[in-house]
């Protein structure tokens, strides 16, 4: 049975997707992923470019100023960010919300080291977690990794100059959180409506309005764990200006722990609900757009083959996938930031 289309739904290019006779798999997508079907070749192709030109950015910035002593944060900071993503918050009406995190890894790590490890934990959470589409990946690096951490750095690190103190640290990093989300819902649903796949005038009020309180909960729980951070190590959070400053020691164990606690005690009791783009795409009818796969993810939804408990089967995959972005990054930030650079400042 073929896949019923949206009204004013556009093949693309040459590629027709969805494919017909493909399941849906919008069940399976998490917070603003969009998975295959929802966008068209087009779509894919220039957001893949813009995503692919961001990041060449990102990774000149890295390797030019990132000092060395500083790079195992990449990996400790993609670790811990992967794993808070996996906890789904309930927000109103049957949705919920989980952390993005890119304002609080640009507060770690500075604008440019923050798009590698947000790119690098979408891409593994695409590639070995059906987390978004194959074919919608640059998309999604563009409006999470590259789009969610520059839109929330300049109001950041303006309203830290403004706000002085813990409080004002607390605020600043929550107005940047909160319009880093909402931003990038405006710009998943103009691909949206750019795909034919729904109508701006209807999906861009419904994927702002329902980010908008999504947002909310990123603000808090992003102002919480900066101010965790800020009393446990406040030698990280000394501003974004002091971004490129070595990192202090023990640092990388710190974030581990902690990353390790969430996929274990938190990750398996997040909320059921559907995620914003979710709720947006029933309450819209577009959601049966979703394609099958085009590359079958060894670790869809976060299931591991022969583990019959959904939590323990949580738990591992949560950790697999911290361990593995934690080594992505780590690797990428020794190749980016050669130990020579730091013996001739």
């Amino acid at each position: 049975m073929s896949v019923p289309r949206p009204q004013g739904y556009s093949d693309g290019l040459a590629i027709q997707w969805p494919r017909p006779n493909a399941p849906s798999r919008l069940d399976e997508e998490t917070a603003m992923h969009i998975p295959d079907g929802f966008v068209d070749a087009r779509t894919a192709v220039a957001t893949g470019l813009i995503a692919g030109a961001g990041v060449g950015v990102a990774l000149r910035e890295v390797r030019r100023s990132l000092p060395p002593s500083r790079m195992p944060l990449l990996g400790v900071s993609a670790a811990f960010l992967f794993a808070a993503q996996m906890l789904n918050f309930p927000v109103a009406a049957g949705t919920s919300g989980h952390l993005v995190g890119g304002v609080l890894a640009v507060a770690l790590l500075g604008p440019a080291a923050a798009v590698i490890v947000m790119t690098t934990v979408v891409v593994v959470q695409c590639l070995l977690f059906g987390d978004g589409g194959v074919t919608a990946l640059g998309a999604n690096v563009l409006n999470m990794a590259v789009v969610a951490p520059l839109v929330g750095y300049l109001p950041y690190r303006m309203l830290g100059r403004l706000l002085p103190g813990e409080r004002g640290r607390a605020i600043s990093i929550g107005v940047a959180a909160w319009l880093s989300i909402v931003v990038a819902s405006i710009l998943c649903a103009g691909e949206l409506a750019f795909s034919g796949t729904a109508s701006w005038s209807a999906v861009f009020p419904a994927m702002a309005g329902t980010h908008m309180l999504i947002g909310v909960g990123e603000a808090v729980i992003t102002a919480l764990v900066l101010s965790s951070i800020a009393h446990a190590r406040p030698e990280l959070l000394a501003g974004p200006d002091r971004a490129t400053s070595p990192a202090p020691s023990g640092t990388a164990g710190f974030a581990a722990v902690i990353a390790v606690a969430l996929a274990v005690f938190v990750a398996p009791f997040a909320s059921p609900w559907p995620d914003g783009l979710e709720h947006v795409a029933d309450r819209l009818g577009f959601g049966t757009a979703a394609a099958g796969p085009f590359l079958q993810s060894p670790l869809t939804d976060y299931a591991l083959p022969g583990v019959t408990s959904p939590a323990f089967a949580t738990i591992a995959a949560g950790l697999v996938g911290a361990v593995i972005v934690f080594l992505l990054s780590f690797v990428l930030g020794r190749a980016l930031v050669p130990k020579t650079r730091g013996r001739t400042r």
